[in-house]
């Protein structure tokens, strides 16, 4: 098993992160089968201010590329995606067209 931890910001205004907060307590169910489906067994975000924090537990034949070929082919992912893009705003290091950021591990207490 693999884990990996992503960051994206949402829009600095208190009634959006409010509503984002309000719509990922009840995803879509086929946007949970997809992600499910591509590998992914466990997926935890959490918020402080503006800032969202994501730790994926993915099977260990999981990959991003097929990750992002298998959104691109879904038209309902690609639908929930521009409903998110509408409350999440681009990171100031992220490379274009990329939302969520892969976070570099710098401590693991052992």
């Amino acid at each position: 098993m693999k884990r990996y931890c992503l960051t994206v910001d949402l829009k600095n205004d208190p009634a959006v992160i409010e509503a984002y907060k309000k719509i990922h307590k009840n995803v879509w169910p086929d946007i949970l089968e997809r992600i499910k489906a591509d590998g992914i067994t466990v997926m935890d975000i959490y918020n402080a201010g503006n800032r969202l924090f994501m730790i994926m537990e993915v099977k260990d034949d999981f990959s991003f590329e097929r990750k992002a070929a298998s959104d691109a082919a879904d038209p309902r992912v690609q639908e929930w995606e521009n409903f998110m893009w509408t409350f999440q705003q681009e990171l100031p290091w992220a490379k274009p067209g990329e939302k969520w950021v892969l976070m570099d591990k710098i401590f693991e207490l052992t």
